[in-house]
C-alpha cells in the first residue's frame, strides 16, 4: 500500500506509513493496515487530515557555505543543517511562514552539494519535493557558476571548442554516459553549467576530464527557484506561490 501510494505521486513512503498506522487511508472503501498489499487500480481514499498535516511540513532554501556537508556530519564537519535556527532566518524572507522548532524533524536535503561547494541547498519534511528533486528519474534543471583554471596543453592556453562541446555531450562517469548538459561561459575564467541528473561531485569530474581544474562552484538555481540575494550562511521558507516546475 505504501509504496503504491507513492508511486502515483500522493505522498512519501514515510508519509503513506505514518497515514496508514493513523488509520486515514482506505482501499476500496476499507480501512488500510501497515503491510497490506493492494491491486494496482485499487481506489484509495485519504482523510482530509492528512493534507492538512502534509500541508504543514516545510521546505527551507539555504545558502550553503563552504565547509559544511549536505547530509549527515561525517570527517567533523557539520550539517548544513546546523544553520537552520530562528536567528540565522533571513530578515528579508517573504514567507509569512511562522518558525517552529519541529519543522527541524525529518527535514532532509532534498540533492547535495559536496563541501567545497556554495549556493542554495533544498531542505524539506515534503517526501513529494524530495522525490521530484533527487533519484534517477529527475529532469528538474539545476544551474551552476563554474569558476575554472585550464591545466591543458593548448597554445592559447584557452580550453578548446571541442572539449566544451565534450561537456555538453559526450562525456560518461563510472562507465554510465552523461545526459545532455548546457554549458556556456560566462566570462574568461567561468563557465555556466546546467544539468538535469546530479552524480556525486559531477561537475568536477566533468571538468577533469577535459583539462579543466574547479576553483569555485555555486548552485544559483533549481528548477524555477533561484538562490537570488540570499546571504550566504542563511535560509528563508519556499513561499507558498513558488514552485520547482
Amino acid at each position: 500500500m505504501s509504496k503504491l501510494i507513492t508511486l502515483r505521486g500522493i505522498a512519501s513512503r514515510r508519509e503513506a506509513d505514518e497515514w496508514i498506522a493513523a488509520g486515514w487511508v482506505r482501499v476500496d472503501g476499507q480501512m488500510a493496515v501497515l503491510g497490506q498489499r493492494a491491486r494496482a487500480d485499487a481506489v484509495i481514499t485519504i482523510d482530509p487530515r492528512a493534507q492538512v498535516q502534509q500541508a504543514r511540513r516545510v521546505t527551507i532554501l539555504l545558502h550553503k557555505p563552504v565547509g559544511y556537508v549536505s547530509g549527515q556530519a561525517e570527517d567533523g564537519h557539520e550539517p548544513a543543517a546546523v544553520l537552520i535556527r530562528p536567528d540565522n532566518r533571513w530578515r528579508e524572507d517573504p514567507s509569512r511562514q511562522t518558525w517552529h522548532p519541529g519543522q527541524l524533524r525529518a527535514l532532509a536535503p532534498a540533492g547535495r552539494l559536496d563541501i567545497d561547494s556554495t549556493g542554495l541547498l533544498v531542505l524539506t519534511q515534503d517526501g513529494r519535493i524530495a522525490k521530484l528533486l533527487i533519484g534517477d528519474e529527475t529532469r528538474v534543471e539545476k544551474e551552476y557558476l563554474v569558476r575554472v583554471a585550464y591545466r591543458g596543453d593548448a597554445p592559447d592556453g584557452r580550453l578548446p571548442d571541442e572539449q566544451l562541446e565534450r561537456l555538453r555531450h559526450g562525456l560518461e562517469l563510472d562507465g554510465v554516459p552523461l545526459r545532455p548538459a548546457r554549458v556556456s561561459w560566462q566570462n574568461e575564467d567561468q563557465l555556466r553549467v546546467v544539468l538535469r541528473e546530479g552524480r556525486k561531485r559531477q561537475i568536477r569530474r566533468m571538468c577533469e576530464l577535459v583539462g579543466l581544474e574547479v576553483l569555485g562552484l555555486k548552485r544559483v538555481r533549481i528548477g524555477s527557484v533561484v538562490l537570488g540575494p540570499l546571504p550566504v550562511g542563511q535560509w528563508r521558507y519556499l513561499d507558498e506561490h513558488e514552485r520547482f516546475v
